[in-house]
Order: structure tokens, then sequence, then C-alpha cells
């Protein structure tokens, strides 16, 4: 099975037809997708002008996309690496409980889910690499906030368990981004609950 680079050489490779660099494109995803599978690629085609559906898109867009995935991608294995040794450091000085920020990156360990969204169409408009740099910063300082960490919208929605739904937990109603419970203030979290109860969720 082709890993990351090799498929990323696939899209750059101009000796292949469009429609086999958007497929290899589609399998990048497969190794690294910051918001889940369907919602990165909605966002890649998004800010790259290429319609999701289209088998036979202009190479220099898939270009476009592919560079800011692996923009995204050299950031969170830079962070991956740096928290690994830290970690490696914290078990020789004998701290073995991990804490909330341990547990976040045990589940998005290898770049798949960092930053759920709350469906494949709503996510940050921003640059992937700019998302999870605001994210890890936001883990990073470990001081509970009222507002998202990705855009700075105060309004949170408990987003309920179903099987349409790509995870549970606070969502933004301003980005779509599905925040981690440890990142947000109780009384955030609190207000999510009670729009939850009211069944008054709605994209903004």
């Amino acid at each position: 099975m082709a890993g990351f680079r090799a498929l990323a050489e696939q899209v750059r490779n101009p000796r292949l037809v469009a429609t086999q660099r958007r497929t290899a494109l589609r399998k990048c995803l497969e190794r690294f997708a910051p918001y889940g599978h369907r919602a990165t690629w909605h966002h890649l085609c998004t800010r790259a002008g290429i319609a999701t559906q289209d088998r036979d898109p202009d190479p220099e867009r898939l270009m476009a996309a592919l560079a800011e995935l692996e923009e995204a991608r050299t950031l969170w294995l830079a962070y991956e690496e740096e928290f690994a040794a830290r970690r490696r450091k914290e078990k020789h000085d004998g701290i073995r409980q991990p804490g909330a920020l341990h547990e976040w990156h045990r589940r998005t360990w290898g770049g798949c889910d960092i930053v759920p969204c709350e469906s494949p169409q709503r996510h940050p408009a921003a640059r992937l690499a700019v998302v999870l740099h605001r994210m890890i910063a936001a883990m990073e300082a470990g001081r509970p906030r009222r507002d998202c960490p990705v855009c700075g919208g105060t309004r949170f929605a408990w987003l309920p368990d179903s099987a349409g739904s790509p995870a549970t937990g606070p969502a933004c109603s301003q980005c779509g981004v599905l925040a981690p419970v440890s990142v947000l203030a109780p009384e955030a979290l609190t207000a999510a609950d009670r729009v939850h109860a009211a069944g008054a969720f709605a994209a903004a």
C-alpha cells in the first residue's frame, strides 16, 4: 500500500491523467485528513476551486490542494515528533499519568480527525495549517476557554451521537468545529448542553 509521499508524487506526476492524479489525492486523505476524510476533501476542493464530484479536474488546482494538505501535514508531523520527545522525557522523570493533552493526542495520532467538524460541508475557511496551529496552541495552553479555539466563536451546541454525525461533542455554531471538551470552560459546555436539550442546534 502506497504511503502519503508516494501518493503525493502521483498527484504531481504530469504523465498521469487528471483522473489518476485526483484518485491519488483522495488516497492521500486515507493517510492524513485533519477534518476527517469527507470534510477534508470538501475543504480542499472548496479552497482550490474543484467541484467535489469532478472526475477530470484542472491539474493545477489539484496541485494547489495538495500543497495545502502537505503544509498541514508537515506542521502536524513536527508536532507529533516534539510531543513524542516530550512524553519520553516525562516518563523518564517519573510522570506516568497522562493528562487531557495526552488523551487528545492519542486519539489524533496519525493525523485523522484531529479537528472533526459538524458535517463534511461545514468546516473552517482558513488554511488547514492555520486551523491545526490554533488547535494545537489551545490544547498546549491547557486553559479552559469560553470561545472556539479555531475561530473565536462563542456559541456552541452539543452534537449528539448519531449515525449521521462524524463525532459527538460541543460544535461551534460559527465554523462547525467540534472542540475538545477539555479545552472549553464549564459554562461553555453547560450552554452547549442547554442548546442540545432544547433541540435548537442549527447551522449559523
